[in-house]
């Protein structure tokens, strides 16, 4: 099989696995497990093949897709140091959430729409990684956004993920939109939207580089990732499935955001990517301080995965893409093994997610607990575990480029140590705080062993000698450009004693405020304007309900009488028109109500005495 051979297999046996579902097998939700399964695994199993066989050089196979005139749109790969590791990570990460889904929802009754939906979104997810062009990677963009949209439903009977799904669906497309008209610009300006070929355009003559063509392509950023200023679809998103939010919202769907910016990473200028690194520190700090006074587990990673993606943005808008796709790996293992940890513990709980009513599981549920404690320690940076690695590397970034920046990247780590031990302490220590918590047990392999692999890999993760040499060649040449400057500065011990005392301080004052096994937010108690205005997030949500039922919906009601109105009725038809909206206004007085029609009696009456009298 040849490597080619390889990437198309890859990418076609989800298509293939979804396709089979829906048309056979969509109701028999354990054959529809089983397909999809075994399709994750031979994506594994291809990836691994593929990376022990690439040699590390760029591949670019291309086929014309269509032809319109002169535009020509191509569609192929492009296999560079970048789309290799996102595939493995991508690969690896999705089978063993695959894995976990059949024992989590073995319960449930739409299992085969379930896990259609998770293969055409491994399709789509697939397909932007290889994409060799940005209008072949908006396609599978929008399929991206319209798998999501579907697996978010999932539950659809219930108002919560209905209306999460339409705020995901319709925040993504206005990010979407800005992505859409930067794509035609971008061919406008350059020609072509071939990402090598815009490469090789931008090294041999940098003037070509468009801060406004950067600020388009960036809005498709800001949508995927959840970024400042559309980040409110993201929490909202944990009313799907639980596996759902490890594989879309936190292992792959939201990180395409940063994928984009790592792949036209040479179309940004510098005052774009400092807008980048400011954008994703103060996201950083945001989600922080919100996950603070969030009761249900799920939400809570959801803000901490707001908060590490601010981290990646950072470290691309300082110039370091390679460190940008580190956090973004290891952020995958650990990110979705504290997701599936939570969703063992949901499985266990029925379903219970307010952290409130647990408590004491450390006995119940060893696995979940050790397993859910090693991600949360690599999530906290904790030394010498994968988030220490990379998590680390883009605030030592931030100390070589810019010392504010630095400084609340620091305060963000210590939140993710505090927001993070607070949910340690209070799920799986003291007490249980509610019967189901009485009752909880440990799930079985399926759920079991999938925590133990992505532990293995939180733990040792960041360890690139552990990597094959052709994927860690995509963060290497950051990662020692790094040290050297902060050898060269002489900041290296200062970095690792704030690093160090961020999550010490962190997960000990939690320790010490919340207490453990908790049955009362404390900070509720003791501080209620502070926990009160960390719960409103600022009031975002508000803000923009507020512009769509009093602006947007007036201004679009305008429009829509204007167009029906004036421009059809005027001015289209002329005097007809004007006939015709006589005449709509004449049937509009036949109400069908002896009272009105004895109100306009005495109207007309008014009307004809005043003309007698000579008054009109």
């Amino acid at each position: 099989m040849t490597l080619i051979t390889t990437l198309i297999a890859i990418l076609f046996i989800p298509f293939l696995s979804a396709l089979l579902i829906t048309v056979f097998f969509r109701r028999q939700g354990n054959v529809a497990a089983m397909i999809s399964v075994i399709g994750g695994l031979l994506i594994a199993i291809l990836t691994i093949f593929f990376v022990m066989n690439w040699d590390g050089q760029v591949m670019h196979p291309n086929i014309t897709w269509f032809n319109i005139g002169e535009l020509k749109i191509d569609m192929g790969f492009l296999m560079d140091k970048y789309a290799v590791t996102m595939l493995f990570i991508v690969a690896f990460v999705a089978f063993w959430i695959q894995l976990f889904s059949v024992g989590y929802m073995d319960d449930d009754d739409c299992k085969g729409r379930y896990f259609a939906g998770m293969s055409i979104f491994m399709f789509s997810m697939l397909g932007i990684v290889m994409a060799a062009n940005l209008i072949m990677l908006f396609v599978f963009w929008e399929l991206v956004g319209f798998s999501s949209y579907a697996l978010i439903a999932h539950y659809k009977d219930t108002k919560e993920a209905a209306d999460a799904s339409k705020k995901a669906f319709i925040v993504n497309r206005v990010g979407d939109f800005g992505f859409l008209v930067g794509i035609v610009w971008t061919y406008w300006h350059f020609g072509t939207v071939d990402l090598q070929v815009l490469s090789e355009k931008v090294a041999m003559d940098p003037t070509l580089i468009s801060t406004g063509i950067a600020l388009l392509l960036m809005c498709g950023f800001l949508g995927k990732s959840a970024q400042f200023p559309l980040q409110v679809w993201l929490p909202d998103a944990m009313a799907g499935p639980t596996p759902v939010s490890a594989l879309i919202h936190a292992a792959t769907m939201v990180a395409a955001g940063i994928y984009l910016l790592i792949r036209i990473f040479f179309l940004i200028p510098e005052n774009v990517l400092h807008l980048i690194l400011w954008l994703g520190v103060i996201m950083a700090i945001y989600a922080g301080c919100c996950a603070l006074a969030q009761r249900d587990i799920k939400r809570i990673l959801a803000y901490s995965t707001l908060s590490q993606l601010g981290f990646m943005a950072a470290g691309v808008g300082m110039g370091y893409p390679g460190l940008a796709l580190f956090h973004l790996a290891t952020h995958a293992a650990f990110k979705a093994l504290l997701f599936l940890g939570a969703g063992s513990v949901i499985h266990s709980l029925n379903h219970e997610q307010d952290i409130f009513e647990m408590g004491g599981l450390w006995r119940k549920m060893p696995v979940t607990f050790v397993t859910f404690g090693i991600g949360l320690l690599a999530l906290c940076g904790v030394t010498y575990t994968s988030g220490y690695f990379s998590k680390d590397a883009i605030i030592e970034a931030a100390f070589t480029v810019d010392k504010g920046a630095f400084v609340i990247l620091i305060i963000s780590a210590f939140l993710t140590a505090l927001y993070m031990g607070r949910l340690l302490w209070i799920v799986f220590f003291g007490e249980a705080n509610s019967l189901v918590a009485k009752d909880a047990h440990e799930s079985g392999w399926m759920i079991g062993l999938p925590l133990i692999i992505l532990a293995i890999c939180s733990a040792v993760g960041g360890y690139l000698v552990l990597w094959p040499a052709n994927l860690s060649e995509s963060i290497v040449p950051d990662f020692d450009k790094i040290h050297d400057l902060i050898t060269s500065m002489g900041g290296g011990l200062i970095i690792i004693i704030l690093g160090t005392l961020a999550w010490i301080l962190g997960l000990g004052i939690s320790y010490f405020f919340y207490g453990v096994g908790a049955k009362e937010d404390k900070l509720k108690l003791l501080a209620p304007k502070v926990f009160y205005l960390l719960k409103s997030k600022l009031w975002f949500d508000e803000i923009y309900n507020f512009y769509v039922s009093q602006i947007q919906q007036r201004f679009a009601l305008f429009l829509s009488f204007f167009d029906t109105i004036i421009i059809s009725g005027l001015i289209v038809r002329g005097s007809a028109g004007i006939v015709g909206l006589i005449g709509l206004g004449a049937r509009r007085l036949h109400v069908g109500s002896l009272h009105v029609y004895v109100y306009w009696f005495l109207v007309g009456l008014l009307l004809y005495s005043a003309y007698v009298l000579g008054w009109l």
